[in-house]
């Protein structure tokens, strides 16, 4: 998970833990790489906005690191910000806040998927 809010991280942090996966959190862009080359992600949630940048420019260098599949999470509501999401390699954009269990059933299908093997 790539989140800069502490608050957030860390109920996502359990909310994921007590349904028995292992979670990451880095809370910047550098940090991330460095997470990601460490322990690939199958399933990177990735905050849109971080501290040093753009968390759209993460994906790339999280695909090279092996991570799976990238979904953005994000508070911005808009079609642009949707397009840009999918054309730069999300596999989808979910609007925060996103209800706890639509969360935990959206990671499952996606976790679910050959790709995120």
């Amino acid at each position: 998970m790539i989140e800069d809010n502490e608050l957030v991280s860390g109920a996502l942090r359990i909310l994921f833990e007590n349904t028995n996966r292992r979670v990451s959190i880095a809370a910047s862009i550098a940090e991330s790489i460095a997470v990601a080359r460490r322990d690939p992600a199958r399933l990177v949630l990735l905050d849109l906005t971080l501290p040093d940048g753009s968390g759209l420019d993460l994906v790339e260098p999280l695909k090279a690191a092996g991570c799976k599949t990238i979904v953005a999470l994000t508070g911005h509501d808009d079609p642009e910000t949707r397009a840009r999401c999918l054309a730069a390699g999300c596999a989808d954009v979910l609007v925060k806040p996103v209800p706890a269990r639509t969360l935990v059933a959206r990671a499952n299908e996606w976790l679910d998927r050959p790709e995120a093997r």
